[in-house]
């Protein structure tokens, strides 16, 4: 179990899948640079981050911008949406009558992706939602603002278990305020955070042993 003063942000999880060093810049030594990318998920999150929405659908009710931690896990966040579905047999719900089966929702820009950052993020929801209501979350959506349709994502144990092994990770690399090196991939391209980044120069070398080398060519010059 995890002090309060201890939770990282549970959004992490999705930086930290896609690259350790991303996160590390971002979240250890909170350097951060917006791109198209970033901006369009911002502006589709603000329409799905609104808290004065509280929808009423008959048997189904809708909750935007969800507060949520786990202590287990040492994080805290907010769900995009949560649906929670009027059932038989679920969680009872304070002022609401019958019981309710939740369901997590995070908005997505773009298209689904060939990794697994955003399921992981999906499923962290879902585990502090468990955490906190004391009851199962058998799946969740993700939806695409691309392709405008929710991708169905079932919590297995093996996504538990990962999800878990990372947020330990996590907390090792921020307790120690490591910022590990990266390796050059394709991805590296798409990165917000690559001029910061300076993924060539962390290829072969350290920045240090880079600039020696150049002062010395300098020299011979």
């Amino acid at each position: 179990m995890y002090d309060e003063d201890d939770y990282l942000q549970l959004s992490g999880i999705q930086h930290f899948a896609f690259c350790r060093r991303q996160w590390a810049l971002a979240y250890i030594e909170m350097q951060w640079q917006e791109n198209v990318r970033t901006v369009e998920g911002k502006i589709l999150h603000e329409n799905a981050h609104d808290p004065g929405l509280k929808e009423k659908r008959g048997d189904l009710l809708i909750v935007r911008a969800m507060p949520v931690h786990s202590c287990e896990m040492g994080v805290s966040g907010e769900c995009d949406v949560v649906e929670f579905h009027r059932v038989k047999e679920g969680i009872s719900l304070h002022g609401k009558e019958g019981f309710y089966r939740v369901v997590p929702i995070e908005y997505k820009r773009g298209k689904p992706k060939e990794g697994e950052e955003d399921i992981l993020q999906l499923a962290a929801q879902a585990f502090c939602l468990e955490e906190m209501l004391c009851c199962e979350i058998e799946y969740g959506y993700l939806y695409y603002g691309e392709v405008r349709r929710r991708h169905k994502v079932e919590f297995d144990n093996a996504i538990r278990e990962k999800v878990k092994q990372i947020f330990a990770e996590m907390h090792k690399y921020y307790e120690q305020q490591y910022t590990p090196k990266v390796k050059i991939r394709r991805k590296c391209n798409a990165c917000s955070l690559k001029d910061i980044c300076l993924p060539v120069l962390n290829k072969n070398k350290l920045v240090a042993e880079y600039i020696t080398k150049r002062m010395q060519e300098e020299e011979n010059l």
